[in-house]
């Protein structure tokens, strides 16, 4: 199994949430109004960092992140903000 976290802007929650749905996605938890520093600069939530991200995280087979994975540079050209998208094997316990 795997675990997938995407990091998305705020602002293109909704829009990745009709993705995740097109794209199969059984279950995941979101995290909204998330805020910190990466390579779209801070996201603070602020006056002066106004932006924040919303971060997903989901536990997939390898062939259902592949088949999401495949559908994430159309939701990209489509929406027109580039997400972040990494995974990592996970265990599930129970």
């Amino acid at each position: 199994m795997k675990m997938v976290m995407i990091i998305v802007d705020e602002a293109k929650r909704e829009e990745l949430e009709v993705f995740l749905d097109r794209s199969g996605l059984e279950g995941y938890t979101e995290v909204s109004h998330a805020a910190g520093l990466g390579t779209s600069g801070l996201r603070l939530g602020s006056s002066a960092f106004p932006k924040t991200s919303a971060v997903v995280f989901s536990v997939l087979t390898e062939e259902a992140l592949a088949n999401l994975n495949a559908g994430v540079d159309q939701f990209c050209a489509n929406c027109g903000e580039e997400l972040r998208m990494v995974a990592w094997d996970v265990d599930v316990l129970r």
